[in-house]
């Protein structure tokens, strides 16, 4: 059964980086790893020009799945789901785990990177609806301190640990 967990943080905070990250340490142990990235426009410059956004926009298709070579892309329309669980039910349930990237508001467990040049506090609050979605905060904020575990950049184990967490606390999908 897949599992589904979130990654979020501030603007620039390196969302992407710890997802890549925890990506390769699942894929180390042998996981099958999908990610799903939250966008506002999902790939703009391969819809607006070329054949597939001819057949995309111009002939009005549901779906097109470009293939080239090892890579394929999915360009899809229509009265789709846009919460995350769906998404990765929709597209994705053949994973043992998706990693979310965004979809703050989400009910899903979260990972939060915060880095302290991207804002002045992280996004967690122990007051916060959903607080109890969190499940570690990894930091580069010597000082940061949080009821919920907090993982520095320094530690040399820290991404051993969040991976062991996240694989953990996931939320099962089912079908």
């Amino acid at each position: 059964m897949a599992r589904i967990i979130s990654i979020v943080g501030l603007k620039n905070a390196g969302k992407t980086t710890l997802a890549v990250a925890l990506s390769s340490e699942f894929v180390r142990k042998g996981r099958r790893v999908m990610m799903l990235k939250q966008a506002e426009q999902p790939n703009p410059a391969e819809v607006s020009g070329g054949e597939t956004g001819r057949y995309f926009v111009e002939g009005k298709s549901e779906r097109v799945l470009v293939a080239g070579g090892t890579t394929r892309t999915i360009f899809d329309r229509g009265a789709a789901p846009s919460d995350p669980e769906a998404l990765a039910r929709r597209y994705l349930l053949d994973a043992d785990i998706v990693l979310v990237e965004g979809f703050p508001a989400a009910a899903l467990p979260k990972i939060e990177v915060y880095r302290r040049e991207a804002g002045a506090a992280p996004v967690y609050r122990s007051d916060l609806p959903g607080a109890a979605d969190w499940l570690a905060l990894v930091t580069d904020d010597e000082k940061l301190q949080a009821p919920i575990p907090v993982l520095r950049f320094r530690d040399t184990m820290w991404l051993h640990l969040l991976a062991s967490l996240a694989w953990d606390r996931a939320k099962p999908l089912t079908g």
